[in-house]
Parts: structure tokens; sequence; C-alpha cells
């Protein structure tokens, strides 16, 4: 069986799609204060072993199966979300914060520009708007960043989530390139 289609590949990559998908609502629903009483550092345990733990063992299981790409983005987002975690009760300044939110984001960015599947580079372009956003607001002391960074979050939460949901039950995971309105045919 080839391995770019093998279960194990897929089965990875739904693992590891479900694990940054519930750690970025969780991360990001706490950014947003939509839930009252709820927020980011509430998502701290969710991060250290949802997204940290699982995350980074479902990457080393993608670079076992050879899928280069999910492995590189699940053990370095894995070993980012479990340092952010351990790391939230250190008293920092809110300078090394926000630095710690932009270095996390050119992580994000590079997962976007990597390649990949559409789904996957969709959750980490949505993850880099939102870390620049709360990067920013840490550096301003603006809540209103925060929030939108939150929502931003949320959003690569829930296509994480669908991307992870659609591999498993087989729905669509790819846009169309077909132009619209032209008739386009099977051989092109």
């Amino acid at each position: 069986m080839d391995k770019d289609v093998s279960a194990g590949s897929a089965t990875t990559t739904a693992v590891g799609r479900l694990a940054l998908g519930i750690t970025l609502l969780a991360f990001g629903l706490g950014h947003t204060e939509l839930i009252d009483g709820v927020t980011a550092a509430d998502a701290m345990s969710i991060a250290q072993y949802v997204g940290g733990v699982a995350l980074f063992v479902a990457g080393l299981l993608a670079f076992r199966d050879g899928d280069a790409v999910s492995g590189t983005a699940f053990a370095a987002l894995g070993a980012l979300w479990f340092t952010w975690a351990v790391s939230a009760d250190s008293q920092v300044s809110e300078n090394a914060a926000g630095l710690f939110l932009l270095l996390f984001a050119l992580v994000a960015l590079s997962l976007t520009l990597a390649g990949g599947d559409q789904l996957g580079q969709a959750v980490h372009g949505l993850f880099f708007v939102s870390l620049v956003l709360l990067a920013i607001g840490v550096f301003a002391d603006s809540d209103g960043l925060a929030k939108a960074g939150g929502w931003f979050a949320v959003a690569a939460g829930a296509v994480s989530w669908y991307a992870a949901t659609a591999l498993l039950a087989h729905w669509p995971t790819v846009l169309s390139r077909r132009a619209a309105g032209r008739g386009v045919t099977a051989t092109g």
C-alpha cells in the first residue's frame, strides 16, 4: 500500500488534527471570554496534555508513516503548546509573553507556507493571524485585539476539527478549483 494513503497515516493525521482542534478551541474560547468565567488560563491542562503531549506523539507517528508535513506540524506545535502550558505560572514580563506569541506565530506561518492540504494550510494560516493579534494585544495591552485573536483561534480549531472529522467520515477536504461560470469539463 502506498505510504501517502496508508491507514496509519490517515489515522495519525486525524488524531493530530483532533488534538490541535480541541486545543485551539479551548485556547481561543478562553481569549474571547465568550463563556463567563472561562479564560485562556483555563486551557492549560488541555494545552499541556492534548496540545502538547498527544500532538507531539502524533507528530512522531506521522514521521514514522513518512508524512513529513504533518510530522513537522504536529511535533513543532506540540512542543510549543507544552512549553506554553508549563511556563504559564512563571512570572514573565508582558514583552516576553508577546515575544513568545510572535515566535509561535512564525512557526504557524512556516507551516502555512510549507504546503500540505488546503485545510491544513487554512488551520495554520488562521492560527498565524490569531497569534499575531494576540502578540500585538499583549504589547499594546489591548483586550479587543486579544478577543479578536481568540476568535481566529476558534476558527482555526473549528477548521482543524472539521478536517479530522472529514478525513474519518470521508467528507470533502478539498475546495474545487473549477472556475466559476465556465463550462469546465473533466478533460479541462
